[in-house]
């Protein structure tokens, strides 16, 4: 196994981790995101944004990364998002969770991930069929919002930090 792969266990393991300490890899704590009565899955996810969003452009600006987009592809982004946003509330995990509930032993998580993987085997089988027609829509190449605005990234990631600050206070008043 190269370096490369062996950081990307490790981290993706770590994150598990957390993801497990945090006890997002509930149902529970998913439903009342969706029911808008535990926010514990917001302020795990954004705290996660805010802490990867300086630490991937510090390793970035320092050289010791080179940054590689996706695609901005609406053709792609919005049926995806049509899916996710549909398997989510039945599933009531998400590709990252469903990984760390099966981990820790809750079995019924094993649904939702033979379900990913049955999904990503029929995209690869009409993926030939998509490229030119559905995911050709509206392709904006790989860009970033910096790219895209002209703007520093580092102006977005302060202009992120200074929005989520309050709202995790207000949530935390909340008691959310």
């Amino acid at each position: 196994m190269n370096n490369t792969l062996l950081i990307g266990l490790l981290t993706g393991v770590c994150f598990g981790i957390f993801l497990q300490k945090a006890r997002i890899t509930r149902v529970g704590k998913v439903l009342g995101a969706l029911r808008l009565e535990d926010m514990t899955v917001l302020k795990f996810l954004l705290a996660a944004v805010l802490v990867g969003s300086v630490g991937v452009r510090v390793l970035h600006d320092t050289g010791l990364i080179e940054l590689s987009h996706k695609p901005m592809n609406v053709g792609g982004v919005f049926p995806g998002a049509i899916i996710f946003g549909i398997g989510l509330p039945f599933l009531l995990f998400c590709p990252g969770t469903a990984g760390g509930a099966f981990a820790e032993g809750r079995w019924h998580a094993i649904f939702g991930i033979l379900g990913m993987l049955t999904g990503g085997g029929i995209f690869a089988c009409v993926y030939p069929y998509l490229k030119p027609t559905v995911l050709a829509w509206k392709n904006y190449g790989n860009i970033g919002l910096a790219e895209a605005t002209g703007i520093s990234s580092w102006v977005f990631i302060a202009v992120l930090w200074a929005s989520a600050i309050p709202l995790f206070v207000w949530l935390e008043k909340k008691k959310l």
